[in-house]
């Protein structure tokens, strides 16, 4: 029941937000009572801490694991190219086979980004916030020079197209009039790999001639 419980709860959080779910449309939709909800989460927001956790921590655990291995490359760009896809490989990979929640809980956390709701930025701060700033030092480390008002930005950004391409890919599809899979997630890697790069590396001061 508390499976079927996170599974209900995560559909409807994805659909319609999670300002606009109630405990008891939850608890409808996974054929329970309230009481059972109560029980096993205690509120809402433990729910929604339960899913973060349940989806992220497989796909948090192997970023580290591919930027431990990016970090001994001694030249920058190379260094720098492997760190990104460190982030952006398991997103795509976990979604394969259900680990890391796929569209759907990407689908989520950007609503969850777009509503602004105190109880859901606590969890996302608890569940990302620490990757996040090593990976940012990570890239940091590759472009000394960079500024971390650019390095920020553009992490955003990074993040923004990561979102895009895990929940429409379809678009790609619809937009180059079928010349391109949009579901092709080694062709989305590589792209955004190569975007991001070229990216952060323009923070780099240019050199007199």
């Amino acid at each position: 029941m508390k499976e079927k419980l996170l599974e209900s709860a995560l559909k409807l959080f994805s659909s319609n937000g999670y300002n606009a779910v109630s405990m008891r449309a939850i608890a409808q939709e996974a054929g329970a009572n309230v009481g059972s909800l109560t029980y096993h989460f205690g509120s809402k927001a433990n729910l929604l801490r339960e899913i973060y956790q349940q989806h992220t921590g497989p796909m948090n655990q192997r970023r580290k694991e591919l930027l431990g291995e990016a970090l001994r490359i001694e030249d920058s760009d190379s260094r720098l190219v492997a760190i990104l896809r460190a982030y952006v490989i398991p997103a795509f990979s976990m979604s394969e086979n259900g680990i890391g929640g796929g569209a759907e809980f990407t689908r989520l956390r950007a609503i969850l980004t777009a509503e602004g709701n105190q109880d859901a930025s606590a969890i996302i701060a608890d569940t990302f916030d620490e990757t996040s700033r090593t990976f940012l030092q990570a890239i940091s480390d590759c472009i000394p020079d960079a500024s971390r008002e650019g390095l920020i930005w553009r992490s955003q950004f990074l993040l923004g197209s990561l979102y895009y391409a895990l929940i429409n890919p379809e678009r790609v599809t619809r937009l180059s009039d079928e010349e391109v899979d949009g579901s092709d997630r080694e062709a989305a890697i590589e792209h955004l790999v190569q975007a991001s790069f070229a990216s952060f590396r323009s923070l780099a001061p240019r050199k007199n001639a």
